[in-house]
């Protein structure tokens, strides 16, 4: 009998082991916004989220803001339909409905979403607010309810902020995090190692000048290109072997990988 108890308990732990096994999908696609332009799905709703898991892209990237009432939700623009969010009330913004007749996702209802697949990340961009410290509490906040849900392997954290990169590192310091660059040579890739930040996450033109890709590789640092939507420019950082290229154009972009 104590034998069979021992067995049980052996395969009890191996499931469990098993279960907590993520298989992401092996690309270098990230849907922006989720997966939305060629179905015309409302960008950062849950549809898109789900279009883009549908397409098996390595991550859906989504932006996210602060309520008057510090409820945090999911959208690109400070304004939504009309709205200014970070003076909204969540009630306010509920009755502003998508396109396809979605309220605005929280954060919340967002990663739970996100949580019942295993294969595309959810790439959690914390959006600059009005002041410093409005976009600390806002990744505090962010952080705490990643931790909460145990969503931790899905979510990775990019943002234009430094100090928020930053501080994801102090509450997560095994987060998989990047930072947002649009000008050329905002930080050096010797600055992120440093600061134990593993990707470069730059508009993709600033890419085109240097030696960007090789000193990455040296660094152990990865490259993600932002956000590439034309065939030429894709074609060129898959020639240049980009670690992820976030796009609009996801059925494109799958479609010119097929071709490597």
């Amino acid at each position: 009998m104590k034998q069979l108890f021992f067995l049980i308990g052996l395969l009890c732990v191996a499931y469990s082991s098993n279960a907590q096994k993520m298989k992401w999908n092996n690309n270098s696609v990230i849907a922006h916004r989720g997966a939305w332009k060629k179905k015309n799905i409302p960008e950062n709703s849950i549809a898109a989220l789900k279009e883009a898991v549908r397409l098996k892209c390595y991550g859906s990237e989504f932006d996210v803001h602060f309520t008057k009432d510090s409820v945090i939700v999911v959208n690109h623009d400070d304004v939504y339909k009309g709205l200014t969010i970070g003076t909204s009330t969540y009630a306010e913004l509920q009755k502003q409905l998508h396109t396809n007749g979605e309220q605005i996702p929280t954060l919340e209802s967002y990663l739970k979403e996100g949580m019942k697949q295993k294969g595309t990340k959810l790439i959690l961009e914390i959006k600059m607010a009005k002041t410093p410290e409005t976009t600390i509490a806002l990744t505090d906040a962010a952080v705490k309810m990643v931790k909460a849900l145990k969503a931790d392997a899905w979510v990775e954290y990019i943002s234009f902020s430094y100090p928020a990169v930053q501080r994801v590192l102090e509450l997560d310091p095994s987060a998989k995090t990047a930072f947002l660059a649009y000008i050329k040579g905002d930080v050096p890739l010797e600055k992120l190692k440093e600061d134990h930040i593993a990707q470069a996450d730059y508009f993709y033109t600033i890419y085109k000048e240097g030696d960007w890709f090789k000193k990455a590789k040296e660094l152990g640092i990865t490259i993600n290109a932002w956000t590439v939507n034309k065939e030429e420019d894709m074609q060129w950082l898959i020639d240049e072997k980009a670690d992820f290229i976030t796009t609009n154009e996801p059925e494109l972009l799958f479609d010119l990988l097929k071709k490597k």
